[in-house]
């Protein structure tokens, strides 16, 4: 009975305190999130937003910040032992010589960003849809005789994830070593997740930053996603691009939510730098290292594109593909084509594109008329008009959905990859592109872009001004989250 009083006691001096100590806790947290928001976020704005949701939101704000300001974190840069494809460019490294020479400054000050060198004798094939993608994939992975890495987002217990699953066995069965990383999030898209087939039949795989409940140390990256896809076949074939694996990308069985999409089979050197960064994103979560020729064979010329992979991500590649976007807008001489599902670009590259336009590049934006993510769409929509009345154009395809994500530039660089034009994509999420250069691989991914423009519908500046007051509110609003969609 005495202890039990005792107990009680220390509850009632406790909740006679813990307003105090809340605020304790709150003054504390507020403190360390606006020094750390005024020694590492490089935009004011974002500084002052950020300071006043700290001290107004009580305890929230701090969390908050946390959960979702905190956009870096660190990794150890781990040696693959790759002597062209590694993290930084040979001492005695020459660029190639592209045929679009007003093109070599870009190669030169991408070579700066990326910290890869330019590889030659590439081929590159495009894949429309898991229609073409997925059965490639398969009998990719069928054909393997050594080593196998898988990387994506999204990897959905459907029809067609138990198909890969099904292939990755045999595959081992077969003596080949399998790796198999999927982001956190993206196995919650469907349940049971895919993680339950991969552990029963002991397929070797991990999660990407894992967040639960029962881990709350991790908040401060929770908002942090590794995007990126690809697939590598004795690291000599790769596969990569934006498609997640989901059956909804097979556009011929007719899904619920069908999805169109681009991946690209990748044959030559570059595949290398595409295996190293499968292999820095495996050491992270598992702390293994993928080494050795199994894993980097010598890789012989395959095609005629000159090509060049980048990482991105919030840490030591941060803010590589935007900084590549910008080069690439301001090496434009003729045209720019961008086809992209999110289209919310930050105000420099928002004023890069116009730019680009009123040297007289012909600027064309094509988006989905009718996108997965409502929000986004409002607040894209609020953004419009800002390239619009400088001379951009946009065209909206019709549905179904598409997921699909394209540069070209001057009809000779190409760049194709998991990003998209969003904060999300060029702040918070681990991306990979590879950027291309060569008329012909162009000429063919131009000539897709014009099937595109040729079924969608243009958007004009008067469109975007007559929307209704209501309309144009409710993309105003959409827009103040940009950043954090």
């Amino acid at each position: 009975m005495a202890r039990r009083a005792n107990a009680l006691n220390w509850l009632d001096k406790i909740s006679q305190y813990w307003p105090h100590i809340a605020a304790g806790f709150h003054f504390l947290g507020a403190v360390l999130a606006s020094i750390h928001a005024l020694l590492n976020k490089r935009d004011t704005r974002a500084v002052t937003l950020w300071i006043g949701v700290v001290w107004l939101m009580p305890l929230v704000g701090p969390i908050l910040y946390l959960s979702l300001g905190v956009n870096r974190i660190r990794r150890r840069a781990v040696s693959l032992g790759i002597p062209l494809a590694g993290s930084s460019v040979p001492k005695n490294y020459q660029s190639p010589k592209l045929e679009a020479e007003h093109l070599q400054t870009l190669a030169m000050v991408v070579g700066k960003i990326a910290k890869r060198p330019l590889t030659t004798g590439n081929k590159m094939s495009m894949l429309v849809n898991g229609d073409e993608a997925f059965p490639a994939m398969l009998d990719a992975i069928d054909s393997a005789k050594k080593t196998i890495s898988l990387c994506t987002y999204i990897f959905d217990n459907d029809a067609s994830g138990k198909k890969f699953v099904e292939a990755l066995e045999r595959a081992m069965k077969r003596g080949v070593e399998v790796r198999v990383l999927i982001d956190a999030a993206g196995t919650r898209y469907s349940f049971p997740p895919i993680t339950y087939r991969l552990q029963h039949k002991k397929i070797p795989f991990a999660k990407f930053l894992p967040t639960s409940i029962f881990t709350p140390w991790r908040v401060a990256t929770i908002n942090l996603r590794n995007h990126r896809k690809s697939l590598i076949i004795d690291g000599k074939i790769a596969f990569t691009g934006g498609m997640n694996i989901r059956h909804g990308n097979i556009l011929g069985d007719k899904p619920k939510s069908p999805v169109k999409d681009l991946q690209f089979r990748v044959e030559g050197p570059v595949v290398a730098q595409l295996q190293e960064a499968f292999g820095s994103d495996w050491y992270f979560c598992t702390k293994e290292k993928l080494a050795g020729e199994k894993w980097f064979p010598q890789l012989s010329e395959r095609g005629n594109v000159i090509a060049r992979a980048i990482s991105d991500g919030p840490d030591a590649d941060y803010d590589k593909l935007r900084l590549t976007l910008l080069a690439a807008l301001a090496d434009a001489q003729s045209s720019i084509q961008i086809l992209t599902p999110y289209f919310l670009p930050d105000i420099a590259l928002l004023t890069a594109l116009n730019l680009a336009s009123l040297r007289g590049v012909r600027v064309d934006i094509i988006l989905p008329s009718k996108n997965n993510l409502p929000f986004v769409q409002w607040a894209s929509r609020a953004l419009w008009w800002q390239v619009l009345e400088r001379g951009c154009r946009i065209w909206l395809t019709p549905p179904p959905f598409d997921h699909s994500k394209l540069m070209i530039v001057d009809g000779h660089w190409v760049f194709l990859g998991s990003a998209n034009w969003d904060a999300r994509s060029l702040r918070l999420n681990f991306e990979l592109n590879v950027e291309c250069y060569g008329r012909e691989f162009a000429d063919e991914m131009e000539k897709f872009m014009q099937r595109k423009i040729s079924t969608a519908r243009e958007v004009t500046l008067k469109e975007m001004d007559s929307r209704s007051l209501p309309i144009k509110l409710r993309d105003a609003i959409a827009r103040l989250f940009s950043p954090y969609l």
